[in-house]
């Protein structure tokens, strides 16, 4: 295949810091991967300057924000709501990932423990999966009875009407990748020291359930996809592109003072 001719632009950019990073950080030189690194880091950089105006719109207003982040194991969500909070002020945001439910949990209604993590008055929470693990993860493995399924899918939309009522903010985002790109990413995880923590025995299963994961999320989307709570179905296989369209897709859902186009 013809390797493209590179431009002058394209030369400063990898003669650029974050250019020599890009080549220097692969065991193969990959001039084009190289400069689609540089012109990310560009667009997540506007874009983060773009997310501290929104936050501080939303201190100075006492605006209440709550984004969840929804996907497959591996999909990227964690990534995303990083290069989302990591310029922002920590004391008016928080990132909520709440472990299995403990047994006092149990007993109480379901939407509870989430309720408790709610934001107050000029604060964002962002949602590293939310109540909608009892949508797909809790049913397809076993975690939840069908009856307690029925009646969280039956309760769900007039929750989130009665969030969206009561002056939140609410924005639902779920990022999707392919069976493929999860079995690598998996394959990655195990065999990166660093990672391998985040492998869980429900991610070992992933694979092996994917089409009871597809069936019950084909079905949280026919329920949940509402007109005034809508899900933003974000493809994932690049993780590049899917951060700045998550990004992008939040600062367009808030009514801050936007002075540039983003």
């Amino acid at each position: 295949m013809e390797e493209k001719e590179l431009t002058v632009s394209d030369v400063k950019k990898l003669n650029s810091n974050k250019g020599l990073k890009a080549i220097l950080s692969r065991k193969t030189l990959n001039y084009e991967r190289a400069i689609r690194y540089v012109d990310y880091e560009r667009k997540l950089k506007k874009l983060q300057v773009e997310i501290i105006r929104m936050q501080t719109w939303a201190i100075e207003n006492n605006e209440r924000i709550i984004v969840l982040f929804e996907g497959r194991d591996a999909a990227g969500k964690g990534g995303a709501i990083r290069r989302i909070t990591e310029r922002i002020n920590p004391r008016h945001m928080r990132i909520v990932a709440l472990p299995k439910p403990t047994e006092d949990q149990r007993t109480q209604w379901y939407f509870q423990r989430y309720v408790e993590q709610f934001p107050k008055a000029g604060e964002i929470v962002f949602f590293n999966r939310s109540w909608y693990n009892r949508a797909v993860v809790e049913p397809v493995n076993g975690f939840c009875t069908q009856k307690e399924y029925e009646v969280f899918m039956n309760q769900v939309n007039d929750f989130e009407r009665m969030i969206l009522e009561s002056g939140i903010r609410l924005v639902k985002i779920y990022m999707s990748i392919t069976k493929r790109e999860q079995a690598k990413r998996f394959l990655d995880i195990k065999n990166n020291p660093l990672k391998q923590w985040k492998m869980t025995p429900v991610d070992e299963r992933a694979q092996e359930l994917w089409d009871d994961y597809t069936e019950y999320k084909k079905a949280m989307f026919s329920k949940t996809n509402t007109k005034i709570a809508p899900w933003r179905v974000i493809r994932g296989n690049r993780k590049t592109v899917a951060r700045i369209t998550a990004i992008n897709y939040l600062l367009k859902n808030i009514p801050y003072d936007k002075d540039t186009e983003v």
